[in-house]
């Protein structure tokens, strides 16, 4: 680490409050990357990138596992990959030296010798990571490797040793958590201080792309070697091949010394890597340090939108290091000058009018936490990715509820990014295209999709649904039916917003087949058969015919209609099996992970917030007359579920942010029970962590400057509510709207040690 890094990472990072030092802690400070690393998906990773950046670069030690890349508690890397996106991998580099091997190794294997890979081991003392920035010391190669990014390229710093045998590893096939098939790949040396090439894969079944690069080093390399399939093919100029195929460039030195590694990726041809390259380093040259204060400046506008107050160092952390990974998951997918590759596998152009395409895991369930969250501190990204819908549904008919890698993945249930959508439009983020958007969202609910260009969009059965008002056993889960009448609700918000009253009378109605799934005796959730008739003595806790989830946890999923559920459960049973769920739930930190159990068998799991079907439960209390429960368990969950440590984080499935979107909303105080899809925009209120908040509007898109909650008399003790006031003006009941935080202003809460009466 250079003195530059050292100075910037000691006033912003480290060195706070030592002799000296007096400047204020600021929130990139707070950020761990490290959290949650452990037993991890593939998406979370601890190394440098840029907010929803195409680069993820970060270290790997496992391999072609579930919840596969960088896995804390192993002890050696194996190389750093520059894309970590659902299903998405590629780019691996390694600098090392020693004995020859063309493999990355497992972490079970010799670290030297002939049946070593070039993996190495390293000590966690002599690693670091802060957003955008990643270094680590290797200690088989005596190597120091630097990391930072751009959103469309990698640079790395590596400090050699004197060797004679230091070489630099580049593969295009590695292990990840999907796994990868290389199709074909080729690498080329262009210079002795450049090379290039393309990789195609293809990974779960349907994500097929092609990987551009082109790499360039600061120093002339002595010696290219291409190999494939385990054998060097000596020093020449290309390599080809497929499944297996890499590179190593040499550079012997009497004296320790540095290489810059700059690589610029694209998914459309090698052309546009170049252009990304060019474009995006214009201006720092081969100067590391000065991409690293970039990347951090950028991450810091990112975070400083929200400031805290008040509480723990430890709940600043946890804050912080969650809002960090709401921006980490999602994935640009097209080039600096608009160009991307669609679905069927064309080149596209955007128009002026979008600036990016972005991919990723589903949208399923994030309605609840990243909707509020990204349109309140970020609409420009709510823009980017309704841009991105709407861009696909033009270009290859149809919208997609997890576009990674720009494909029709049909991943999880229901069309959820239609709720994202929808509060787009209400919210007045998006004010274009509505008309294309409304006619896009009513396809997803009333046309039985097709396989297109490989992959699968739309609603499967949504023409059963539609004909019955249901989705039967025999034709798909049971839980089907809760989404598609979650999203003929988007349906209808747009369709009134667009004045097509008939079609929002239609689809309202339609919403209401939540219903035609639950018992009317027993008032839960049970499968229905083709014959109308429901599964006799049917297990409400097995997970059978219901997605990542069991009948008890759906049987409190319909976003949209909390009120009418309440009335047609009855208020009181309502309240009672939500509570004793609840208290059944705290010795299992409420992470009674459903997702685990084998289908078929059960087991008596309530509350599951490490799942998304189940992370609204503690707000459903403000609906049935008790907000002081919401206040208990929402403080109780961030107080249990989450931690600071790289072997927890969080207690489940952080796929994309929506884990994290939860921590930061809810601690301060703020929820969306459907996503803002509703005219009112409602907001829930809880019991915040911090005593003060203060959320930096963007003027591009609000009237308001800044939103401020106060919380006095906040402790770990005085965590009810006992009044509240919205800009002096007293507030009856537990919710505001989402009108009332961008026009600006002050929620005054008054909190104490016991509920308010």
């Amino acid at each position: 680490m250079t003195k530059f890094i050292q100075a910037l990472l000691c006033i912003s990072l480290i060195c706070v409050g030592l002799p000296g030092y007096t400047q204020k802690k600021q929130p990139i400070a707070y950020v761990d990357p490290f959290i949650g690393t452990s037993n991890s998906r593939w998406m979370l990773f601890p190394g440098a990138t840029m907010p929803n950046g195409m680069v993820k670069l970060s270290p790997d030690n496992q391999g072609d596992v579930w919840q596969g890349g960088y896995e804390y508690a192993v002890g050696s890397i194996h190389g750093f990959t520059h894309i970590h996106g659902w299903t998405m991998a590629g780019l691996l580099t390694m600098p090392t030296n020693g004995d020859l091997a063309l493999k990355p190794g497992r972490a079970d294997e010799p670290f030297k010798g002939a049946n070593a890979g070039y993996h190495s081991r390293f000590r966690h003392e002599q690693e670091y990571a802060s957003p955008g920035y990643y270094s680590v010391y290797l200690l088989d190669s005596h190597i120091k490797a630097e990391l930072t990014a751009t959103e469309r390229t990698g640079v790395q710093r590596y400090t050699l040793p004197a060797d004679s045998t230091n070489r630099i590893m580049v593969q295009l096939n590695m292990p990840s958590e999907y796994g990868l098939d290389l199709k074909e790949a080729i690498i080329t040396k262009n210079t002795s201080t450049e090379i290039q090439g393309y990789a195609k894969s293809s990974a779960a079944g349907f994500n097929d792309y092609t990987l551009y690069f082109v790499m360039q080093f600061s120093r002339p390399f002595t010696e290219f070697h291409g190999y494939a399939n385990q054998q060097d093919k000596g020093d020449g100029k290309e390599i080809k091949g497929s499944k297996d195929v890499g590179a190593y460039v040499t550079y012997p030195t009497a004296k320790p010394g540095q290489v810059i590694i700059r690589t610029g990726i694209s998914f459309v041809n090698i052309d546009q890597a170049r252009l990304n390259l060019n474009t995006e380093l214009k201006g720092f040259g081969w100067d590391f340090d000065k991409l690293v204060k970039y990347n951090h400046d950028v991450w810091s506008k990112v975070l400083n939108v929200i400031t805290v107050e008040g509480n723990s160092e430890i709940d600043k952390k946890k804050f912080y290091t969650n809002l960090y990974r709401c921006f980490t998951g999602k994935m640009t997918m097209s080039d600096v000058n608009g160009k991307y590759i669609d679905a069927c596998e064309n080149v596209q152009q955007l128009p002026p009018s979008r600036t990016a395409m972005i991919g990723g895991d589903a949208f399923w369930n994030t309605f609840w936490n990243l909707n509020l969250l990204w349109t309140l501190t970020s609409p420009t990204t709510v823009e980017k990715l309704v841009g991105t819908q709407l861009e696909m549904y033009e270009k290859t008919g149809w919208l997609e509820k997890g576009p990674t890698g720009i494909e029709y993945s049909g991943i999880m249930e229901g069309s959820h990014e239609m709720a994202l959508m929808t509060s787009a439009y209400l919210k007045g983020i998006v004010k274009k295209d509505a008309d294309i958007a409304y006619d896009a969202m009513k396809k997803n609910v009333t046309v039985e999709p097709a396989n297109t260009c490989g992959g699968y969009p739309g609603n499967p059965k949504i023409s059963d649904y539609a004909k019955y008002g249901y989705v039967s056993t025999e034709k798909g889960a049971t839980s089907k039916t809760l989404d598609y009448a979650f999203d003929d609700w988007c349906v209808a918000q747009m369709a009134k917003f667009n004045n097509n009253i008939a079609d929002y009378k239609f689809f309202l109605n339609r919403s209401a087949n939540w219903k035609n799934v639950f018992d009317p005796v027993s008032k839960y959730v049970i499968p229905k058969k083709d014959d109308g008739s429901f599964i006799k003595n049917f297990d409400r806790f097995s997970v059978e015919h219901f997605v990542e989830g069991n009948s008890w946890q759906y049987s409190f999923y319909v976003p949209h209609d909390i009120p009418g559920l309440v009335k047609f459960v009855d208020k009181t049973t309502f309240l009672t099996r939500l509570e004793t769920g609840f208290k059944k739930s705290e010795k299992h930190l409420f992470a009674a992970h459903a997702l685990d159990r084998t289908w078929g068998q059960s087991a008596e799991y309530y509350i599951n917030h490490g799942n998304e079907v189940n992370m609204q439960a503690a707000y459903l209390f403000n609906y049935a007359g008790r907000p002081d429960l919401t206040q208990y368990y929402t403080r109780k969950i961030l107080n249990t579920f989450y931690d600071d440590s790289p072997y927890v984080g969080w207690n489940g499935d952080e796929d994309e942010g929506q884990m994290g979107a939860w921590f930061v909303l809810s601690s301060i105080g703020l929820f969306e029970m459907n996503g803002g899809t509703s005219p009112d925009l409602k907001v829930d209120l809880t019991s915040p962590l911090f005593n003060s908040i203060k959320i930096n509007l963007d003027p591009n898109y609000y009237r308001g400057k800044t939103f401020t909650i106060k919380a006095y008399n906040n402790s770990a003790k005085n965590i009810y509510i006992q009044s509240a006031k919205l800009n002096g003006r007293v507030l009856k009941d537990h919710f505001i709207s989402f009108k009332d935080l961008v026009a600006g202003g002050k929620l005054e809460l008054v909190m104490g040690a016991v509920p308010h009466q």
